[in-house]
């Protein structure tokens, strides 16, 4: 018995051993589960999240990027449609029967409806951020064209967000930021995104004072604003003479923005001269606003110079022999060696090139006679220069250019028509140096071209549009000499100015007169397609007496000009009528 006692205690006890090891065992495993577990869910919190592609959904788009870069739900700015003026009612039926039918009694105890003419909304909801826009179609959210920012700092963590969801926003066109706070890092890396949104055409940044004032940023080679507004941004001199090389210098320009506001701000006259130097040799922009500013006589008698004609600098006069040279002959810097006729008229011959033994008898005698009648007309010029005095007035040959094109080479060496031979320039576009031009490209590989001349050997006539318009840089215009200086034509693009609300008196108000007078005669002696000069001249606000004679004029000449202006017809009767409406 004791035995059989002794081996139920041993088997007992080896049974509670192994139930003992499975718990151990079960344990340690629950443990190990457990630890990798913690392991897991630690790695999936390091681990970084996969990257956001924007869809195009402006709303989607920027409420994800706002939850992955760590803003609470109740901080992001919603996304809503800007308000709208509701649309005028129709008028109502003069053929209804009862157009203003008997009024209802109003029972006093009633609520009274509420107005349609707008809506109520929680109260401080208007001071709380959001992003108003404008589609298209509001049951569309890829078809978000405008986007309003107002009142709510934009900082570097939005400008990453924004960086990441405009440029997928197809058919944006405009951006307005007003009073958003911007420092000079931001502006700059908003200037940085604005050229990847393919359509973004109008930018308006308004009440944002820098003291850098880096507003040139957005007049880059490569920007694509075409209205850019920076109204109340408290911009001086320094900043007005950083859009002014914007806008264009000797060798580059703007070749997109056409419309620029730069009123209620800070400059002064040297502000307004460095506007003047960046539209030297501009030919793109169409309408300037510089109300409200700090320009006096000096300022205006600049915009007159500039409206009129002025003087080349020496920097420009360089550039302009290097364009003609490069016109001239645009195999220069290829290696390649000048056509045999330029050489044939080089007065340095070298000895390897033939005499003009060689030549045609009859082309001999055309030499000689022509060679006659250019010393009987230098003579003539020469008498006629000692009549006058020193001042002397040369006008560019344009025959002489025109052979000097055809013997050079053809029109796709020149680098300031867009495009080149492959071609038509048509409308109102630009080029490098602001020429407006609009270029259709007509490739002609595997096609023959046609010659000039018919089948009779005749030269056929050239069919010249009045839409056709070329691309030429102004240092290439015709110039005048007088006094050892040569002058050009002015700016005639510009066809609206601003000037109200500044210290204009009756000296900058002459000055103007003149340039308006001056553009009015270039325009009757040598009409251009294109360039048809000022149209809209804003002189309110200054300084000048209301029964100015100057002032008078001006105006009568600005009615003239009114692309809008029609004038009094006489009846039969000898009656004036209007043509107006």
């Amino acid at each position: 018995m004791s035995e059989a006692g002794d081996a139920k205690g041993v088997f007992a006890s080896a049974a509670k051993k192994v139930k003992m090891g499975k718990r151990v065992e079960k344990a340690l495993k629950e443990k190990a589960a457990a630890s990798s577990s913690q392991e897991a869910t630690e790695e999936d919190a390091n681990k970084a999240p996969e990257p956001y592609t924007c869809i195009g959904h402006f709303d989607a788009d920027f409420t994800e990027l706002c939850r992955r870069a760590g803003l609470p739900p109740t901080e992001i700015p919603p996304v809503v449609l800007r308000a709208k003026r509701p649309g005028t009612p129709p008028p109502p039926d003069p053929k209804a029967k009862d157009p203003t039918p008997p009024e209802e009694p109003v029972d006093v105890a009633e609520e009274e409806p509420k107005p349609k003419t707008y809506v109520t909304k929680e109260k401080y909801s208007y001071f709380k951020p959001n992003i108003q826009v404008e589609m298209e179609h509001e049951e569309k959210p890829a078809t978000v064209t405008e986007i309003y920012i107002r009142g709510w700092k934009i900082d570097d963590m939005m400008v990453d967000i924004f960086r990441n969801c405009f440029p997928t926003i197809e058919k944006l066109n405009t951006i307005n930021l007003w009073n958003v706070g911007l420092t000079d890092k931001t502006l700059r890396d908003l200037a940085a995104i604005f050229p990847q949104c393919p359509n973004l055409k109008n930018v308006s940044i308004e009440g944002n004072p820098i003291a850098e004032e880096p507003w040139a940023c957005l007049i880059g080679d490569d920007s694509l604003i075409v209205n850019l507004s920076l109204r109340h941004n408290e911009i001086t001199d320094r900043g007005a003479s950083g859009i002014g090389a914007a806008l264009s210098t000797v060798t580059t320009c703007n070749k997109n923005l056409i419309s620029l506001n730069l009123s209620h701000n800070k400059f002064s006259d040297v502000g307004a001269e460095a506007v003047v130097k960046g539209l030297r040799m501009n030919r793109v922009l169409l309408c300037l606003s510089l109300a409200s500013n700090k320009i006096t006589d000096k300022g205006a008698v600049k915009f007159g110079e500039l409206l009129s004609r002025f003087p080349l600098t020496h920097e420009e006069v360089v550039e302009r022999r290097k364009l003609l040279s490069d016109k001239g002959s645009p195999d220069r810097g290829t290696g390649k060696s000048p056509p045999p006729s330029r050489r044939a008229e080089s007065k340095d011959r070298p000895g390897s090139v033939r005499s003009g033994s060689h030549l045609d008898k009859g082309d001999k005698k055309r030499d000689k006679s022509s060679k006659k009648k250019d010393n009987k007309h230098e003579k003539k010029n020469e008498k006629e220069d000692a009549g006058k005095g020193n001042k002397t007035v040369v006008m560019m040959d344009s025959k002489k250019d025109k052979d000097e094109g055809a013997k050079g080479g053809t029109k796709k060496d020149d680098k300031w028509k867009k495009g080149g031979s492959r071609s038509s320039i048509v409308g109102l576009n630009t080029s490098r140096h602001g020429s407006r031009a609009e270029t259709v490209n007509k490739t002609t590989k595997g096609k023959k071209t046609t010659s000039s001349k018919d089948k009779k050997g005749g030269a056929a006539p050239e069919s010249e549009s009045p839409d056709m318009v070329e691309a030429i840089n102004p240092l290439l215009d015709s110039v005048e000499s007088i006094d050892g200086q040569l002058w050009i034509p002015g700016n005639r693009s510009i066809i609206n100015l601003n000037l109200s609300r500044n210290e204009i008196g009756e000296a900058g108000l002459k000055s103007l007169l003149l340039a308006l007078q001056y553009q009015i005669t270039l325009a009757n002696l040598a009409p251009h397609p294109a360039l048809k000069g000022l149209m809209r001249l804003s002189l309110g606000r200054n300084p000048i007496r209301a029964d100015s004679e100057a002032y008078q004029k001006l105006q009568d000449l600005l009615l003239t000009r009114d692309p809008f202006y029609k004038p009094q017809a006489k009846s039969p009767d000898g009656e004036v009528q209007s043509l107006v409406g």
